[in-house]
């Protein structure tokens, strides 16, 4: 009897493995063509995707093209001509990319479309190679005068009546294959979740089976003990590589900022000093000469001091500089301070000194800029109050707004922030916990360990 029994039970495992490795192996093939089908479709939108931005660059400096050009007939110099040369140079290097691109997807629309745009190119830079030659041969009021015809105007009107729809048909083409590729993921899950139901299925089963025999499910409950405990090692394992992935992605981000930071700071604001120094110095000529174009030249001015502006706006949100070099307090002060001038909010600020590591300093920098951004944004609040205080060991920052509030038991969508914010700190030693109901705001609390001061390291030294 246990012979039969063992011989039965042999060719159903025998049965039931047989059917999870075809299973396995469709589900594999399935996996693999849709994966191929994907890497194609997305190969297509990446395609597509270079050649709308060179075909926007290549718009772009057909408009800078003309702007040399009309600068040349105006003032003169080679100052102007020489931007009109490179951007002649820059659209047709441009263009050639664009058809090397588009060969790749055999789109006929799309070529036709494109080889529209050629001419239509080649027309306006032959309109202004023209101008430019009537301008060099001495007959500089023939070449105002094609300017002033508005030939140039009703070619650049065509021009752009043509990118824009280039620029439509290629998002259609991208809309369409964006599409496919959701099917296929949508086939994927299907198929995973086709696998996953019949592999529990054959689990129950084998279970079923295992409780017939007292031993088996003996052995089978030693074994899942044993299952559970690797299991849970492996995911306090995970957690740890989580945590120092996302202590390694903070930081690698805050470097990428400073970094964008510096960029800005050397590379565009010499930009825009510059131009401003140049048009500082034309700024006597123009209204010596060209009295028309002197409001033109002080709304320029004008222009690159709001420039300035902003780039400095955008380096303190990047790299708050002031976080270095005053300390926690006095940057969430100074950014609070910018919040509500620009807000309006009703504040209520206390801020507390506290030692933190330099790392944590910054990430409860983030945490209070991103609650208050999230309140100004979401939650339509009209009162805020914010707390910087120790704690015990810990430093606690809190933020508490009036707003709308949300259910913190249900996932909400854009919710990423407070996630990010939650493993910044748990990486850190942290915590963080969010209080908040509907219609009655919103508290984010985070604790961060704090720092001994040099001074208490001294006396315990001592």
């Amino acid at each position: 009897m246990e012979l039969s029994s063992f011989l039965v039970n042999s060719r159903t495992a025998r049965w039931r493995i047989a059917v999870t490795l075809v299973a396995a192996l469709f589900m594999l093939m399935i996996t693999e063509l849709a994966y191929q089908s994907q890497r194609e479709q997305m190969q297509v939108i990446s395609t597509m995707g270079q050649a709308r931005a060179l075909l926007a660059y290549a718009v772009q400096r057909v408009t800078d093209a003309e702007s040399g050009k009309r600068g040349f007939l105006l003032v003169g110099g080679n100052d102007y001509l020489e931007p009109y040369s490179q951007a002649s140079r820059d659209v047709r290097f441009a263009m050639e990319q664009i058809h090397k691109l588009d060969q790749q997807t055999a789109d006929e629309q799309v070529l036709k479309l494109q080889d529209e745009m050629d001419r239509l190119v080649d027309e306006k830079l032959g309109e202004m190679q023209t101008v430019l030659k009537e301008h060099e041969s001495g007959r500089h009021e023939a070449a105002v005068d094609m300017v002033r015809s508005g030939i140039g105007r009703e070619i650049m009107q065509r021009m752009r009546a043509g990118y824009e729809q280039n620029m439509k048909v290629r998002s259609e083409r991208m809309d369409a294959h964006m599409q496919d590729v959701q099917d296929l993921l949508l086939l994927g899950r299907i198929g995973i979740g086709a696998m996953t139901l019949l592999s529990v299925l054959i689990l129950i089963l084998f279970i079923r089976q295992g409780q017939t025999l007292l031993k088996e499910r003996e052995e089978q409950r030693h074994a899942l003990v044993r299952e559970r405990d690797r299991l849970e090692q492996a995911v306090q394992d995970q957690l740890t590589d989580l945590k120092d992935l996302a202590r390694h992605l903070q930081s690698a981000r805050e470097d990428e900022r400073a970094r964008l930071a510096r960029d800005l700071h050397d590379e565009l604001g010499a930009l825009l000093t510059t131009a401003k120094l140049d048009v500082a110095v034309i700024r006597p000529k123009v209204q010596q000469h060209l009295p028309d174009l002197s409001p033109k030249v002080t709304h320029l001015i004008e222009a690159l001091n709001q420039g300035i502006a902003l780039k400095r706006r955008i380096i303190e949100d990047l790299c708050p500089s002031s976080l270095r070099t005053l300390g926690l307090a006095a940057a969430l002060e100074a950014l609070l301070h910018d919040m509500r001038q620009s807000s309006g909010l009703d504040m209520a600020v206390s801020l507390q000194p506290v030692t933190l590591r330099p790392d944590d300093q910054l990430t409860a920098y983030r945490v209070v800029q991103e609650s208050v951004t999230n309140a100004l944004k979401y939650a339509q609040a009209s009162q805020l109050s914010v707390r910087l205080v120790p704690d015990g060991d810990m430093a606690l920052v809190e933020v508490s707004d009036n707003g709308r509030g949300f259910d913190t038991t249900r996932a909400r969508a854009g919710s990423h922030g407070i996630r990010g914010m939650r493993f910044r700190l748990e990486a850190a030693g942290g915590r963080l916990d969010i209080q908040s109901t509907p219609g009655q705001g919103t508290r984010v609390s985070a604790w961060l360990p704090r720092q001994a001061s040099p001074q208490a390291a001294t006396a315990t030294t001592t």
